[in-house]
């Protein structure tokens, strides 16, 4: 990431999982009507800030709920899905065997992994899934590429990895981030605001 340049992350708005409280990774899961409102808000705050829209990019995950939030703010916006961008770096963190299940049963369906996510969120990686590490090291290549300010709709562990490599956060708090769905994280080098 350049220096001057500014990121304006969106994380997706909320889908039925979310609401569930169910771990999504890379499930393709749609938004749900809250999550659309979520997105028109973010949308709406963006228009009050962002002028020449020529100048930005626009860049998503390629997940389903994703692509509806940035078509979503992109309407909101005046502009069409023309010039999008799509980066599999951008993905959520692949949650392997925890994704589909409810982070309430978690305690009685893997107790072993979650004493040791408890012991090492940084470094701890679910069966067949990635770790924060992981996912950091996966943003951190997509930052490198961004040379001018950048309009991104991703998801909520990205969001945190992002923090981690521009703020830059620590690595124990990277995975305790919040990640609110109506909000705009407004990201600079070594500098973080919220819309």
């Amino acid at each position: 990431m350049q220096p001057g340049v500014t990121i304006y992350f969106l994380r997706h708005g909320e889908t039925d999982w979310n609401a569930a409280a169910r771990y999504q990774g890379q499930v393709d899961i749609p938004l749900n009507d809250k999550g659309r409102g979520q997105a028109r808000r973010n949308g709406e705050a963006l228009r009050e800030v962002l002028r020449d829209l020529e100048q930005f990019d626009f860049v998503s995950s390629p997940l389903g709920r994703t692509r509806e939030t940035m078509a979503i703010v992109r309407d909101v916006l005046g502009l069409t899905l023309d010039g999008v961008r799509y980066d599999d770096r951008l993905r959520e963190m692949n949650y392997g065997h925890w994704e589909g299940q409810l982070a309430s049963d978690l305690p009685q369906t893997d107790p072993a992994g979650m004493a040791e996510r408890a012991r090492d969120w940084w470094n701890w990686r679910p069966r067949g899934g990635e770790s924060y590490e992981d996912l950091t090291l996966r943003v951190a290549d997509w930052v490198s590429t961004v040379t001018r300010d950048t309009v991104v709709s991703s998801h909520g562990g990205v969001s945190r990895a992002l923090r981690g490599v521009v703020v830059p956060v620590p690595h124990d708090e990277v995975p305790r981030l919040s990640v609110p769905q109506d909000r705009v994280l407004v990201l600079r080098r070594g500098s973080m605001d919220w819309l």
